[in-house]
């Protein structure tokens, strides 16, 4: 199923998703306002851009909905107002965590939901919980992927076990997920063949979801690509949490369907994205988050540093390494 190409071809399986508002709602709390989610979608539906992901399906058990904005939670009727009836070829995507969603309760039959892709979001050692929520999704008629966070800290053996595991599902892809912005794209290309040799056995496709620590996301993206990746996550100006991801624009300009366009793309950073960091929203590549991609570890340390304005990244550095070490 995987189809391998080089950089210029046009390969009729990729499917962009925009992860704008998920990713990037972690930078503000999914403090968005619907003005700026419905320019967005109309740019995603002039773009060409295939899946737009709204947010996450968290748990009000869980989470206080006071902490946050409505797209920590992604209401079905609170996407309706933006899309209506989404009479376009754009999907719409929500992400839901394992062990953080009420899915049985809050993820209704498909035919009353404006969604059609449930993104389940695992750790390695979760997988059995993550085919719970694959079965139940698709039994209520969504499209479904698997996306196993931090793959950069799991071991060979234990991904291969776990897709082997996934491959008997349901479900539509498997996603390399690069967390901790910690891949090459040598690694990127041997986890790629990993993935879609086991794919290509069950009938599945493949996406990546890159983080911008080594500002490597967008290489390591059409890296993945040419093995046989399909599903290629992006947001726009890289917004996402701690060092963003890869950009939607340098990625539409790159992909050579002419399906894609990445000028309404363009209007959005000029109109929206640059006045979010002008009102003090944070993302984007900085020493700290290098500093915890090439450690491998969480960038919990690096926001924190970045959130208090601070400066010292030698000092920074040292603290890393007795965190990691200790």
């Amino acid at each position: 199923m995987a189809q391998k190409g080089d950089l210029l071809s046009v390969r009729q399986d990729i499917r962009v998703v925009d992860a704008t508002i998920r990713d990037g709602g972690l930078c503000n709390d999914f403090r968005f306002d619907d003005k700026f989610i419905k320019a967005l979608y109309n740019a995603n539906v002039k773009a060409g851009v295939d899946y737009m992901e709204f947010g996450y399906k968290a748990s009000r058990e869980i989470f206080n909905e006071e902490d946050f904005g409505k797209w920590k939670f992604c209401n079905d009727a609170d996407i309706r107002k933006i899309v209506g009836d989404n009479k376009t070829p754009l999907k719409i995507a929500v992400m839901a965590d394992v062990g953080r969603t009420d899915f049985k309760k809050d993820i209704i039959a498909k035919k009353d939901s404006p969604i059609d892709l449930i993104r389940i979001a695992t750790y390695i050692n979760a997988i059995p919980a993550a085919v719970e929520m694959i079965e139940d999704a698709a039994k209520k008629g969504y499209e479904t992927t698997i996306n196993i966070m931090a793959v950069s800290k799991a071991r060979t053996e234990d991904i291969t076990a776990a897709l082997e595991t996934l491959g008997k599902t349901p479900v539509n892809a498997f996603y390399i997920v690069d967390s901790y912005g910690a891949l090459y794209p040598e690694e990127s290309r041997r986890l790629a063949d990993l993935y879609c040799s086991i794919a290509d056995k069950y009938g599945k496709s493949v996406g990546i979801h890159a983080h911008n620590n080594q500002q490597l996301a967008f290489a390591n993206t059409i890296e993945a690509m040419t093995q046989g990746v399909s599903y290629l996550d992006a947001t726009v100006d890289g917004m996402g949490r701690g060092a963003g991801n890869c950009a939607l624009e340098l990625l539409l300009g790159f992909l050579k369907n002419p399906k894609y366009q990445v000028a309404p793309i363009l209007k959005i950073i000029e109109e929206y994205t640059h006045k979010f960091k002008a009102e003090g929203v944070k993302w984007g590549y900085d020493i700290p988050y290098l500093l915890t991609g090439q450690y491998n570890t969480h960038p919990r340390p690096a926001i924190q540093f970045v959130k208090e304005d601070r400066q010292d990244y030698y000092k920074f550095s040292n603290e890393l390494y007795d965190i990691i070490n200790s």
